[in-house]
């Protein structure tokens, strides 16, 4: 955890699931579906585009790691993956979490247009 910092994604007791030298897995305490994953750089950056090449890459083969975990665990049918950058897109912690959302057949009416979702107008195109 960063020294002063009162992120809840700084302290990582008892949370991490997977990690590398750079970034984290955890569980998201709000799931929008059962397994539904955050990948997490250890360190407190608030905007993706702040973050190093390496950051990304360490954060991106943890995606990796994730989904082979959640298909064991489980076997979704799909995955969304969704960076939330400035409260204007929604993001409500100030440090960079990518979603891994595990996706199930049914789990939505009409999944089409996946993220695009975000402007529930443009959905469905």
């Amino acid at each position: 955890m960063d020294e002063g910092c009162i992120c809840p994604f700084c302290d990582t007791e008892g949370v991490v699931v997977l990690r590398n030298a750079l970034a984290y897995v955890r569980f998201d305490k709000n799931p929008v579906n059962p397994g539904h994953c955050l990948i997490i750089p250890f360190r407190h950056v608030s905007d993706f585009f702040e973050t190093t090449p390496e950051e990304r890459q360490a954060m991106l083969t943890l995606a990796d790691e994730a989904k082979a975990m959640l298909e064991l665990k489980f076997s979704p049918d799909g995955y969304n993956l969704g960076l939330n950058v400035g409260t204007v897109a929604g993001q409500t912690v100030p440090h960079v979490h990518l979603h891994l959302i595990p996706r199930y057949t049914g789990d939505v009416d009409q999944p089409r247009g996946g993220v695009r979702g975000v402007i529930p107008s443009k959905q469905n195109y």
